[in-house]
């Protein structure tokens, strides 16, 4: 970018960055909600008029543009697709049924719950939201209807830990492009998402249920029961019970896999990348700089190392290990990657947004704006969040939105301050799921419910998550 129409950008008053900011955030806000025009094409949009209304010559807003949306593309897009393809793998072995079947089996009435929402959370780690809805849905009918208890109290608790996953934990979309906008550590950022998930789950799922189940009472609908399905049995994941594996293998075409992995080789398998990543940031942590088992931890802790690592290990665990041949394999990651086209789309665009946002001196003047006052920043960036959530109705336009807001103020931040602040965005993201969001209507047509029980169970538990979130950061804050 020219260097002289950056200078005069950033030196700009407030009267004309704040508004042109704030002009292509409603503009995107407006595209997105009442246009229904795709988020793509509405942040590509917002990021021009931001450009000329801030007094950036058109060249320099689409350089400004290309070079945010390339850079995000390169930073996360890879991991994203990683990603997709492992959770593929998962879904199509069975290797998730696995994981349920085990869990829910070795349940009673009372942990039910509980153990929904630690199914919920494992799935959730590997998976998009909607990918591990779609999975779980026979098995929360089934064991609803099996054990007795009520849909909500059954179904929320797996919703938190798929919903509390998405937002707060890579490699999910939306903390990846929070982690590349703001250069945290995903390993330190990894470590304390999971420290703060699994309580905030706990608060949003199990315990939130109890109460949930008695505003909305309905009953499991029989959709994938079956009259030889004895009461009390563990949900399997077969084709003829209607499980998550056969529904996934039903829908896909793909017949490859004759026998589920077993429960320990998935868990070790899902909890890999995890476990490298983790032992990266350890290693930082203890190990001094040229230490040879810091240097290999480093190396295969690399995000990018670490997740193809984990996709290579599940094609023989999750692949070979269920009987798949090679054929199976291939059009399963083939399979992967379709649909995840439009989310890297919008990544990518929101990583543009971002750096025109930075480029034009906005994050700047946020960021001096920060220091003037006595706001903490890990609220500032949950409102800003959050405010984004409801207008757009989307997480991920919230996260990358917020992210090229906030991005200026890392310069005053540690690692530790960094990560939690694309916690505070993440737990923003997610507040208060409604009709603008497709989540909301996904769920209430999977659990006919109408919209008044659907904002009573699942838009509160979404709140109750976002909130949970934001509390569990400003706790660590303190200590961090």
């Amino acid at each position: 970018m020219d260097l002289t129409a950056l200078a005069a950008a950033q030196t700009a008053t407030s009267g004309r960055l704040v508004p042109a900011a704030l002009a292509g955030i409603v503009l995107i806000i407006a595209l997105i909600t009442y246009l229904k025009v795709h988020p793509f094409l509405s942040l590509t949009v917002g990021s021009l008029l931001v450009g000329a209304l801030a007094g950036l010559p058109m060249a320099d807003t689409v350089e400004s543009f290309a070079e945010g949306f390339g850079s995000t593309a390169a930073g996360v897009g890879a991991l994203i697709a990683l990603g997709a393809m492992f959770g593929k793998l998962l879904a199509d072995s069975g290797g998730a049924d696995q994981i349920v079947d085990t869990i829910v089996g070795r349940s009673g009435p009372r942990t039910l719950p509980w153990a929904m929402a630690l199914v919920g959370a494992l799935i959730g780690l590997p998976m998009f939201f909607e990918i591990g809805l779609v999975l779980l849905m026979p098995v929360i009918f089934l064991v609803a209807r099996r054990s007795g208890l009520s849909l909500i109290q059954i179904g929320v608790p797996a919703l938190a830990g798929l919903s509390a996953m998405h937002g707060l934990v890579p490699p999910h979309p939306g903390p990846l492009v929070a982690i590349d906008a703001l250069k945290a550590d995903l390993g330190v950022t990894l470590g304390l998402g999971v420290l703060v998930a699994l309580p905030t789950i706990a608060v949003s799922g199990p315990l939130f249920a109890k109460y949930a189940a008695r505003w909305v009472d309905v009953p499991a609908p029989a959709l994938y029961d079956t009259a030889q399905a004895p009461a009390g049995d563990a949900v399997k994941g077969k084709a003829e019970d209607g499980g998550a594996a056969g529904a996934a293998k039903g829908k896909d075409g793909l017949a490859g896999a004759v026998r589920r992995p077993s429960f320990g080789v998935t868990l070790v398998t899902v909890l890999l990348p995890v476990a490298l990543m983790m032992g990266k940031a350890l290693a930082e942590i203890f190990l001094d700089e040229g230490n040879g088992v810091r240097t290999v931890l480093d190396y295969l802790g690399t995000p990018l190392v670490a997740l193809l690592i984990a996709v290579v290990v599940a094609m023989f665990t999750f692949g070979l290990g269920s009987g798949m041949d090679r054929q199976a394999i291939a059009t399963s990651l083939e399979r992967s990657l379709p649909p995840i086209a439009g989310i890297l789309l919008i990544v990518a665009a929101g990583g543009g947004f971002k750096q025109t946002l930075v480029d034009t001196g906005i994050g700047k003047l946020v960021a001096d704006w920060v220091d003037d006052s006595a706001l903490s920043v890990f609220l500032l960036a949950w409102l800003v969040a959050v405010l984004i959530r409801l207008a757009t109705g989307s997480a991920t336009v919230a996260t990358v939105t917020a992210s090229g807001i906030l991005a200026p103020l890392v310069t005053t931040l540690d690692t530790g301050e960094t990560s939690l602040l694309v916690l505070a965005i993440g737990a923003g993201s997610l507040f208060f799921s409604h009709v603008n969001d497709a989540g909301f209507w996904l769920v209430k047509e999977y659990f006919g419910l109408t919209v008044g029980q659907n904002i009573k169970s699942w838009s509160v538990m979404e709140t109750l998550i976002s909130v949970s979130g934001l509390v569990l950061v400003m706790a660590l804050s303190l200590v961090i």
